[in-house]
């Protein structure tokens, strides 16, 4: 599993207020370039989160399922890229300092043909995506930590 960590300028609960709004996902999940809906009950287990990534016209239709939820530390989705696969990817946020969190994003791919094809540069791309994610992720929490 890849994982990537960045430490935010926000607290837990500001940071999984952004996780817990299903509309921002393509302000920050690199990749992800529209959703199309979200479940009323996002982000408990089992509710989706749909969407479409890629870039157009080669764009694909999927969604996104909440596995685990536990507010505000952990959150675990298996994101759906079909025909291509899915991933299971994994939010912890942790306390440190005061006002801070570390923000730890792991993703595996789960199923499929991104399944079968490993290699160093796929981790190295992945990892880059979720460098950006985080950063992008940080910008969205800072600006809330900010407002009135």
């Amino acid at each position: 599993m890849a994982i990537v960590e960045k430490v935010i300028d926000a607290s837990p609960q500001q940071v999984f207020d952004v996780l817990a709004d299903g509309w921002t996902y393509s302000d920050w999940v690199v990749g992800t370039a529209h959703v199309r809906d979200v479940d009323e009950a996002w982000p408990r287990v089992g509710s989706q989160l749909h969407h479409r990534a890629g870039p157009w016209p080669f764009s694909l239709q999927d969604a996104s399922t909440v596995l685990v939820c536990e507010p505000p530390h952990r959150l675990v989705l298996r994101a759906g890229l079909w025909p291509a696969g899915e991933a299971i990817v994994a939010f912890t946020l942790e306390p440190v300092g005061e006002g801070a969190t570390r923000v730890r994003i792991g993703e595996d791919f789960a199923a499929g043909p991104l399944r079968w094809v490993r290699t160093k540069i796929n981790d190295l791309v992945l990892h880059l995506r979720n460098r950006e994610t985080l950063n992008r992720l940080a910008d969205i929490a800072t600006r809330q930590k900010g407002a009135p």
